[in-house]
């Protein structure tokens, strides 16, 4: 008998209660990105650095996760891959990678601080990468176009 007032009362106590309020925390960045140019400037002297004929860089994202790649477009005797990933925040037009995982092991545990900014289908971070102890201190500038789903 005494459950057949609790369990309409803990029904009537479900019902009432409201759903949490869904939150739009979605990044600009989700999806799929291929690299359309790229520079490196090292004190005053400027190096193209995009993708040479044959290859090609995509960058993907979620909420709070990238990832990137390059390889070879054609099929050669030596392939070419190379890849890294880690997570990322970005606020307002401050974007800093923390990348994890790379197939050149000595980037990996490297914070990676950009000027970010998106306008429709492209976006172009630029910063600094300085790693002491490879002797890399250069500025890059990278802008990629957002890839379409089909």
């Amino acid at each position: 008998m005494r459950y057949s007032l609790i369990i309409p009362a803990a029904l009537m106590a479900l019902a009432s209660c409201k759903p949490a309020a869904p939150t739009n925390t979605e990044s600009a960045l989700n999806g799929s990105w291929k690299l359309v140019s790229s520079k490196s400037i090292v004190k005053k002297d400027t190096t193209d650095t995009s993708p040479k004929n044959g290859l090609e860089t995509i960058k993907l994202y979620n909420d709070d996760h990238f990832a990137f790649f390059t390889h070879n477009t054609q099929k050669t005797d030596k392939p070419v891959y190379d890849s890294g990933s880690g997570k990322y925040t970005l606020a307002n037009e401050n974007y800093t990678e923390h990348l994890q995982y790379c197939t050149e092991r000595e980037w990996e545990n490297h914070d990676f601080n950009f000027t970010l900014t998106v306008k429709n289908d492209t976006f172009q971070q630029r910063g600094v990468e300085k790693i002491d102890s490879l002797h890399i201190d250069h500025i890059i500038i990278e802008t990629y176009v957002k890839i379409k789903s089909k």
